[in-house]
């Protein structure tokens, strides 16, 4: 006979799980909506074949950023890139709509209110994403792995496959350069990293979240700088950017956790290591003092924009996030060696 906490337990168990089913659901159906917002700029995705590695991405203003973030992920081995723009000014869209492997969405209609654009991507997901391997992306974030040098991504894609892997975590990396944020102008088409050549190696706080199962990493140099009195207000370092999509999948937090839970499942619980990978942040490049007064001013990247004013306003002073804790970035083998990203089994 089981006991009685036994059956309280299992009950519980139950009930969330029953909870989540529909909260996957009501994301779903919150995309199904929120493509009427979207308006089709240049649609190529007949191109898109069986097996393509796909790329999603929102954008507003990343005109500089998008030739260096194209071309390294082209060589990875993305296939076609689905991009939504989000009533940019800057020539973002123009470009865009030239690329010959990239189809184009626009809207003017609110980020933040789109789940800072995750319901437009996860109706793009839904249309274009099922059965593939689908990495979701911000412009300022660069993909990387272990042995991304010399193995393309389908080599790490169907490495997954062979071993069931559905979906593969990676720590988002702040970059920044050495002395005031504008010192050392970027122009589009370079490499960011020549710039953005530091990170911090060590002030990484880990929480394994009991509700949706994925991991909170909370550090780097924002936190030690921007957030040193409330660290627990940091942004969030997890991802799970890439993805074997299934149209009954979605996002819940930008790429930090998805429905099912199962799919944040991108460590290893037993004191082993998983394979992950890292995301290089380049949002710490020239722009970032006229970029953070238009997004203070716009109010659309933080759900509660009130607890960011300070953070704002010091990025706006072009401030120096180096310090003597510092570490210059060589290589993906140093990353791994630092323990933040692994190879995991993959050798």
């Amino acid at each position: 006979m089981q006991h009685p906490q036994d059956i309280r337990q299992w009950i519980g168990i139950a009930a969330e799980a029953y909870r989540l089913r529909w909260e996957r659901r009501r994301l779903l159906t919150r995309a199904l909506h929120k493509r009427r917002q979207l308006s089709e700029v240049r649609n190529r995705a007949e191109q898109i074949t069986p097996g393509a590695i796909l790329c999603f991405s929102t954008v507003r203003n990343e005109r500089v950023r998008l030739p260096y973030f194209l071309d390294h992920h082209r060589k990875l081995g993305v296939d076609h890139f689905l991009f939504v723009d989000n009533a940019s000014d800057d020539g973002t869209a123009e470009y865009l709509a030239e690329q010959p492997d990239t189809s184009l969405w626009r809207t003017p209609h609110s980020y933040r209110l789109s789940r800072f654009g995750v319901d437009w991507l996860t109706w793009l997901q839904i249309r274009h994403g099922h059965g593939h391997w689908c990495l979701t992306l911000d412009a300022d974030e660069v993909f990387i792995y272990p042995f991304h040098d010399t193995r393309p991504l389908r080599a790490l894609t169907e490495w997954l496959d062979m071993k069931d892997i559905t979906s593969f975590g990676a720590l988002m990396l702040d970059m920044y350069p050495k002395g005031p944020l504008d010192a050392q102008p970027y122009e589009a088409g370079g490499d960011p990293f020549e710039i953005l050549s530091w990170f911090d190696g060590g002030n990484y706080m880990i929480q394994n979240k009991k509700q949706l199962q994925n991991l909170w990493i909370q550090g780097g140099p924002r936190a030690r700088v921007f957030f040193a009195t409330t660290p627990r207000r940091a942004p969030t370092m997890g991802k799970v950017p890439l993805v074997r999509w299934n149209r009954r999948y979605a996002y819940v937090s930008s790429t930090h956790s998805l429905l099912p839970r199962r799919l944040n499942h991108v460590y290893d619980d037993q004191g082993g290591e998983k394979t992950s990978g890292i995301l290089l942040h380049t949002k710490f490049l020239h722009m970032i003092a006229d970029k953070s007064a238009e997004e203070k001013t716009r109010g659309e990247h933080f759900a509660n924009s009130a607890l960011y004013q300070d953070y704002y306003d010091s990025l706006t002073q072009n401030p120096d996030l180096w310090c003597d804790g510092s570490t210059r970035l060589t290589s993906w083998r140093q990353l791994e060696a630092m323990g933040l990203m692994s190879r995991g089994t993959w050798l």
